[in-house]
């Protein structure tokens, strides 16, 4: 199917066993699935792009990159140098104080970035009030002197009430760029204007650490697109919005979640499209599982979180990830107990089904062991699958467990999906939400195959299994809009906020003028009662900060069941941000006129060896009913429905499962 190019949008995500690409435009959509390439992922999307035969180039593309959540997770960045001011050197060794974990004595958070002996104190010190103590010659040439013996390859710099008084680091940045020119200098002020001195020099010496890697591959990516006449190259961001190439290259932490980004906006668009708007998302892919909320057709936004064990002060969406994909291997920790995962197969070798040289047993092997996934299905596109295979790996350790291989196969996926329904009790239940009140969509490859088992965990009484479950992270790239984000420190009472909103909001819309022309602006005003340690986040409209205070006694109702009205009320920070609206496009399938075959499979269920149902996930018409157990093979994901539960496709193509007491036929 040929889209048309003024009108189409490509996403890719490049995942950790395979690249994904949806092109989406008004008559529907394009999809190709690639291994991944992980020692050059940029060679899979253009693998992608070129298996989808579009034709001319696209109005844009999307991608979703794994490149600046890797280098946090393996700690392999830039040498770059911190520069803070003098006393506060060991700021990020002592984070603020609280231990890993408050009674296990053995843990401990992970070492810092920037390790201490390449952080160098200047003499200098702002106040709330301006300046304490000045920055004169020699404390500035003596800290340019002591960052260039360092030899670093990106500078990070975040002096005291900088995000207030910027001056110090204003001329600092100066004097550095100009004693080493080429290397990256990031400041404080300009990236993250944010209280907190701890969550904005975490931030910034972040930024320093990925912005060399991160910057270079979107520099690479950039170019590629543009020798295919790709003219808008851009990259998803955590907040689940897409960045040009150039700003992305100077926003590199805003990258940390650019893929698991992409499959929550897709969720809340299948979810609308199905008349679902407070969901719970569940993306299984290949390495992890991450879980996330939206509400109202619109996902939890957080301004600061911890992202691989590293706190950063940026906007992103709400998002718990745990290491049970699909990839996951199964072994035994020396207490004899089942395990699953954080090692992976990755794209290579693989799980030991996929015939590619594996031979331990991952999650994807145990479901083709247990028949869920039949026997020589064909995944991704392009790799046929063994069971034979498969129950050879997980035979390996069912002898080590004292277990026959469907019990291990089975035991296998349960600890999987316990490890998925804890990240998702984390998301919905710590955070105040019933998940007796949302909907579980359910995706990735292997997603709606242990969907309804977390269901059953989880208290949810419905599940959504998209038919194109998995690419949906691709296809939310597509989808995206372009947005961007500026904020300013406020500090005033709602009353004193009120009458300066709109001086304050004035600039923040001028810099995003620049970055995303023609862009409608938003507000979002970050207030707490006077003492509190935390804000909450509330919306308002351009000339109406009058109204802060009451939506903010609003807003702490909801969140905490409780209101102060007679309590002063603060404005903490104010942010602006830009959106212009994606291409949503058609994005159910083209659906047959005619009920496919249905085959009998013998397949492994708790209660032993049973017959299920097996059909064509595709071939399933508008409004079918299947009750379990049964299984639905799609284009890129299957779907498992249990003895108890009863799925029927929606006008999407969509599985909406429910639990039911009906027999199976």
């Amino acid at each position: 199917m040929r889209l048309g190019p003024l009108t189409m949008r490509v996403g890719v995500d490049v995942g950790g066993t395979f690249t994904d690409l949806v092109a989406l435009g008004p008559r529907g959509l394009v999809v190709a699935k690639v291994p991944s390439t992980p020692n050059a992922p940029e060679r899979a999307i253009w693998d992608a792009y070129e298996r989808a035969g579009l034709g001319e180039p696209p109005a844009a593309l999307v991608h979703g990159t794994t490149v600046a959540t890797n280098a946090l997770l393996e700690r392999k960045g830039a040498r770059a140098v911190l520069v803070v001011t003098a006393g506060f050197e060991d700021l990020l060794e002592l984070r603020r104080q609280d231990r890993a974990s408050l009674y296990d004595l053995t843990r401990h958070h992970p070492p810092p970035l920037i390790p201490r002996e390449r952080v160098v104190g200047v003499v200098e010190r702002m106040g709330p009030d301006g300046v304490v103590k000045p920055l004169n010659e020699d404390s500035l040439t003596s800290c340019v002197e002591a960052v260039r013996a360092l030899e670093p390859e990106s500078i990070a710099i975040s002096l005291l009430f900088a995000f207030r008084h910027p001056a110090h680091e204003q001329r600092l940045a100066e004097a550095l760029r100009a004693a080493l020119p080429g290397v990256p200098v990031v400041v404080s002020h300009e990236l993250v204007p944010r209280m907190r001195e701890y969550e904005r020099t975490s931030t910034v010496a972040a930024e320093a650490f990925l912005r060399p890697r991160v910057g270079s591959y979107v520099s690479r990516f950039a170019a590629d697109a543009a020798a295919r006449g790709i003219e808008a190259p851009r990259v998803m961001a955590s907040n689940g919005g897409a960045l040009s190439a150039d700003l992305a290259a100077e926003r590199a932490i805003w990258l940390a979640l650019s893929g698991p980004a992409g499959g929550i906006q897709g969720a809340a668009m299948v979810g609308a499209a199905s008349g679902m708007t407070d969901l719970l998302t569940l993306d299984m892919g290949g390495t992890s599982a991450d879980a996330g909320v939206v509400l109202g057709g619109v996902a939890n936004v957080a301004a600061h979180g911890v992202i691989a064990g590293v706190p950063l002060a940026v906007p992103h969406i709400a998002i718990e990830t745990v290491s049970a994909g699909g990839g996951s291997l199964g072994w035994l920790d020396s207490g004899g107990a089942l395990r699953v995962g954080p090692e992976s197969a990755g794209a290579v070798p693989g799980p030991a089904c996929y015939g590619r040289g594996g031979a331990r047993p991952t999650v994807t092997d145990a479901f083709v062991a247990l028949g869920w996934i039949e026997d020589t299905a064909v995944l991704g596109g392009s790799i046929r699958v063994s069971r034979g295979l498969a129950e050879r790996a997980v035979a390996g350790l069912a002898r080590e467990a004292g277990l026959d291989v469907p019990a291990c196969a089975l035991g296998m996926v349960r600890v999987a999906e316990a490890a998925m329904s804890r990240a998702l009790r984390r998301v919905s239940v710590e955070r105040g939400l019933d998940p007796g009140m949302l909907t579980l969509v359910a995706f990735g490859g292997a997603g709606p195959l242990s969907a309804c088992a977390l269901a059953d965990l989880l208290g949810v009484p419905r599940v959504l299994m998209p038919p194109h479950a998995g690419v949906l992270s691709a296809l939310g790239m597509a989808a995206a809009p372009d947005m961007t984000e500026r904020s300013v420190s406020v500090h005033l009472g709602a009353d004193e906020f009120a009458a300066r909103a709109d001086a304050l909001a004035a600039p923040l819309v001028a810099q995003l003028g620049a970055d995303l022309p023609g862009a409608e602006v938003s507000f979002v005003a970050e207030c707490r009662y006077a003492g509190q340690g935390y804000e909450l986040d509330v919306p308002f409209a351009a000339g109406a900060g009058d109204g802060v205070s009451g939506s903010f006694h609003e807003a702490h109702q909801r969140a905490f069941g409780h209101r102060d009205a007679a309590a002063r009320v603060e404005v903490v920070a104010l942010r602006a941000i830009a959106r212009a609206p994606g291409a949503p496009g058609r994005i159910g399938w083209p659906r047959r006129s005619i009920t496919g075959g249905t085959a009998r499979l013998r397949i492994r269920i708790e209660a032993g060896e049973a017959d299920a149902a097996g059909y064509d996930w595709d071939n399933l018409t508008n409004g079918q009913a299947r009750v379990g157990p049964a299984v639905g093979a799609g284009r890129n994901a299957t779907a498992f429905i249990p003895p108890g539960w009863t799925g029927a496709v929606n006008r999407m193509g969509a599985i909406v499962a429910e639990r039911s007491h009906a027999q199976p036929g």
